[in-house]
């Protein structure tokens, strides 16, 4: 399974959604709050293709983009091939 990477803040209800999944899933992830330290959102907002919003999820190399997205593949049966890969 790639490396699932998501950047949160701790007070965003979108982030606690996509964790929740991801959870559900069995679905190891590293999080890192954007608040936490200096550089961090500036750091996902150039990994993500300019998006300032989090969260912002990564699987492997591939950016999957928000909550809404990450739903989105749950829903067409896709994330477990993406996790799979």
């Amino acid at each position: 399974m790639p490396p699932v990477t998501i950047y949160t803040t701790s007070w965003c209800p979108y982030c606690k959604a996509a964790k929740a999944l991801l959870s559900k899933k069995g679905v190891a992830f590293e999080e890192i709050d954007v608040e936490t330290g200096p550089g961090l959102r500036q750091a996902m907002t150039a990994r993500a293709g300019g998006r300032t919003s989090v969260p912002q999820i990564f699987i492997g190399e591939t950016h999957v983009g928000g909550s809404d997205d990450l739903h989105a593949l749950e829903a067409r049966g896709e994330l477990d091939k993406l996790l799979a890969a």
